[in-house]
């Protein structure tokens, strides 16, 4: 062995030697169990940061665990390459988008390899690839032909000055990202899928996801947000309309005061047409409608609204009331008209008090009676119904019940399901993503570009300064086409797909990326899915997630695919934070990994990210926690040197026959291989696993400061066990020490140690001997004597017997394997 540890030297040997050999290659192998361990991929702007670092580690560690622990793993790793980032760039740069993308693309693969991570990369897989986004768009017709996908109007950001669509992420505090002109809202076709058709499907098979943070699953439920409740209408005699709402809290429509509608409701223009109202809400109109949804709807939005002019008339009370718009109700959510019940209802109580509209109370709790004059605002619990008619007197959930039949038995409304989750809007109006593969003729109307003509290839020559809906629309060569039905000509669809239609189903293709005649071979699909362990921010716990549990429910409805959920435990890892805040170029925080593993090496890189915080908590950023990985490293680099000559063959050890210190080093082995086992394979509490690993190795030193001789056996075993437990952290190092000393094969193709239940048995256990409850002295008493003779040892302690001389005793407390406490006076 080198005298000194040498990180950049020994890693780029392995990490060539890995490389060279495919030594992390995998195939279907029905021998073996298989386990699919998959990080989410990373969209390729350039260089790693420390939170890919973490999660690329983490996954590392559990695919090397996997595979030690016998099991057939699949872990490769890909690019999602299609984004908004890569056509800014070639606005800003000059420069092609796919020029951008596959430089930075190289540039990350360099990084994950400098990280030594056990990557298959035959499997790699890149989005904006034509091999794959062909099966991209494949997926698209599924989706189509399954009655899924469908165009209609809906609204987008729009820049007049650019004329062009804005992605929400390129509207900056109302304006235009380019040019800061006011951004608008404008009606054009999209394509959207209709998600919402598995609505209850996502809601209920939650409950299958057992190995998914509860959190998680929370926050799917509240997005999906079904809920019970009733449909009805309150008529508009000047119009002769009606106007729909939908509620949950049927029991409280006898307190309605008035009514908000949506101010892109289509009645609205109806409403204040002559009115004295008309002009200011057609201005407050044209203000909210370019305000985002999550601004409309976020608590920290104050409730805007205006009167109409016109009034509806409740079908329960036969009352009058006033018709509002307001910012907080939207069109596509519900009906697009909310009624106002604000003494039961927190947001209404507010919205009336802020513009002095009536208020009355029908709910009356069980145990006081409310007076609107004592009120400080709304009461949405439960109680007695009153002021309600004949529904008087009845709980608020036999009303509920009662008040849906009556709606449905006068035939002025229904019971219905109502959902938060709307359909997705896939259509993008930019260049870099995959086209969507229709066509459209004026004689055969939509159609599907044929399956043998795919992909559909975005073109080369593109401009990409502003000016149209999209730069695909400039290429006329790209547009003009003729139609695979009558032979006529036709146009191209211009827009892209959302790059989330990307991520949905990569991990499918990863099972066979090298497939040219199918998305994804069922077969091995069927093998290795569903993914075992994922792991990704918790950013992307809404949107990515249910989006790839939508496509694979869409693909076992379709006969190809046997698995109901993608992903069968979840991982979601923490932050890793500097001074206090996320690490980000404008705090001016960032930390290379390069500048990291240039200094220090990989081993300490990954040794420290892993050790610092359990993997789902934010990880502290520390200087000082770097240098004190890298000395461990040192440490343990210099203490297997010290055992490597008294290394042996491997045979089996008679614990009787060793020493006392021999028989201590090999219980603190044995309790660490449990340990470290049990924090990976259980719990994915890597720092303790790391922290048992750093205690085997001061055992080491402990007993190299006896200056006794060791077995050679007990050599072998201690130093074998150390670098397979260290290989899944600390992979180049235990590679080269393995090498150094076993010699046998890579430690990463041993089998993972396991641990012997009588070695870890203590034969001594060390107790406080206390007089008056204050530690006096200490004593090693063999293990599982009785209480009797714990005491009667105690006492025979030289130390005990000065200080208790003179004194009475009044009790002997013992308490066995911990503490005696003699009480005097």
């Amino acid at each position: 062995m080198k005298e000194k540890y040498a990180p950049h030297e020994i890693e780029a040997k392995w990490q060539q030697h890995w490389a060279d050999t495919k030594a992390f290659s995998t195939e279907v192998n029905r021998q073996r169990p298989e386990y699919y361990v998959l990080e989410m991929f990373p969209y390729p702007s350039g260089n790693l940061h420390m939170g890919h670092v973490r999660n690329y580690s983490i996954g590392d560690v559990v695919a090397r665990f996997k595979s030690m622990q016998g099991y057939n793993v699949l872990h490769p790793m890909g690019w999602d390459a299609f984004g908004m980032p890569a056509e800014n760039a070639a606005i800003k740069h000059g420069i092609h988008p796919a020029s951008w993308t596959w430089d930075n693309i190289a540039n990350m693969r360099r990084q994950q390899q400098q990280l030594g991570l056990s990557y298959d990369w035959d499997r790699e897989v890149a989005t904006c690839h034509p091999d794959y986004y062909k099966w991209t768009q494949w997926l698209f017709q599924l989706f189509y032909e399954r009655g899924l996908a469908y165009k209609k109007k809906a609204a987008v950001n729009w820049c007049n000055d650019c004329n062009t669509v804005l992605a929400n992420e390129q509207v900056v505090n109302g304006q235009c990202w380019r040019c800061d002109s006011i951004v608008v809202k404008k009606e054009l076709e999209q394509w959207f899928f209709k998600i919402t058709e598995y609505a209850d499907r996502l809601l209920a098979d939650l409950s299958e996801l057992k190995g998914w943070p509860e959190r998680v699953k929370t926050m799917q439920e509240n997005w999906i947000g079904r809920s019970e409740g009733a449909e009805f209408s309150f008529d508009v005699p000047e119009l002769n309309e009606k106007i729909a709402v939908y509620t949950t809290r049927h029991d409280t429509v006898f307190g309605v005061t008035y009514l908000v509608l949506a101010p892109e409701h289509r009645l609205v223009e109806k409403l204040i047409a002559g009115k004295s109202t008309e002009q200011a809400v057609r201005q407050f109109v044209e203000r909210i409608r370019n305000m985002s949804e999550v601004s409309r709807t976020s608590t920290e939005t104050e409730k805007e609204g205006l009167f109409t002019g016109a009034y509806a008339v409740n079908p329960f009370t036969g009352a009058q009331v006033p018709i509002w718009v307001a910012n907080y109700v939207l069109v596509d959510y519900g009906t697009g008209a909310v009624m106002g019940v604000p003494a039961h209802d927190e947001r209404d109580w507010q919205f009336s008090t802020k513009y002095s509209l009536a208020k009355k109370v029908v709910i009356q709790p069980n145990d006081k009676q409310l007076q609107l004059d004592q009120m400080t605002g709304a009461y949405d619990g439960s109680g007695v119904m009153v002021d309600s008619g004949d529904f008087s007197g009845l709980s608020n959930e036999q009303g509920k019940l009662k008040i849906a039949e009556w709606l449905e038995q006068q035939g002025i409304g229904k019971r219905r399901v109502n959902y938060r989750l709307r359909d997705w809007l896939v259509s993008r109006q930019r260049y870099w993503g995959a086209p969507i593969p229709m066509i459209y003729c004026d004689q055969c109307g939509v159609v599907p570009v044929p399956h043998k003509d795919l992909p559909v290839k975005l073109p080369e020559n593109v401009d990409f300064t502003s000016g149209s809906v999209s730069p695909l629309a400039q290429v006329e060569e790209f547009v003009n086409c003729s139609c695979p039905k009558c032979g006529g000509k036709a146009r191209r669809e211009t827009d892209t797909m959302d790059t989330f239609i990307d991520s949905s189903w990569y991990y499918l293709r990863y099972t066979s990326p090298q497939s040219l005649t199918e998305a994804f071979d069922a077969a091995k699909a069927n093998y290795w899915m569903p993914v075992d362990q994922y792991i990704g921010g918790i950013e992307h716990a809404i949107l990515h997630l249910l989006y790839s549990r939508f496509f694979t429910k869409v693909l076992k409805d379709a006969g190809l695919v046997n698995v109901n959920e993608p992903f069968k435990n979840l991982l979601t890892q923490g932050m890793v934070i500097k001074d206090g805040a996320k690490m980000s170029k404008s705090k001016g925080n960032v930390v290379s990994p390069e500048e990291i593993v240039g200094k220090y090496g990989a081993d300490t890189a990954r040794l420290f990210i892993l050790f610092a915080a359990p993997p789902e908590r934010d990880l502290e950023w520390s200087e000082q926690g770097v240098e004190g990985a890298f000395r461990f490293l040192n440490r343990l680099w210099r203490i297997v040197d010290h055992f490597a000559p008294s290394l042996g063959t491997l045979e089996e050890i008679n614990q009787e026959a060793l020493s006392k210190s021999e028989r201590e080093l090999r219980r603190v082995l044995h309790t660490s291989i449990k340990k470290v086992t049990e924090d990976i394979g259980e719990r994915f509490n890597f720092n303790t696993a790391i922290s048992a690993i750093m205690e085997l190795v001061n055992a080491m030193y402990a007993f190299k400061e006896q200056q006794q001789p060791i077995t050679s056996a007990l050599a072998h075993e201690v130093i074998s066990s150390l670098l397979r437990l260290l290989a899944p952290f600390a992979p180049h190092i235990a590679e080269e020490l393995w090498h150094e000393t076993i010699g046998e094969n890579s430690v990463h193709k041993q089998p993972w140690p396991a641990f012997d239940a009588e070695a870890i048995k203590v034969a001594e256990v060390e107790i406080v001997l206390q007089i008056n409850g204050k530690v006096r002295d200490k004593l090693l008493i063999p293990v599982g004597i009785d209480a009797a003779e714990l005491e009667k040892k105690a006492l025979e302690q030289d130390k005990v017997k000065a200080l208790i001389e003179d004194k009475q005793i009044v009790k002997v407390i013992c308490v066995p394997q911990k503490l005696v406490n003699i009480v005097v006076k």
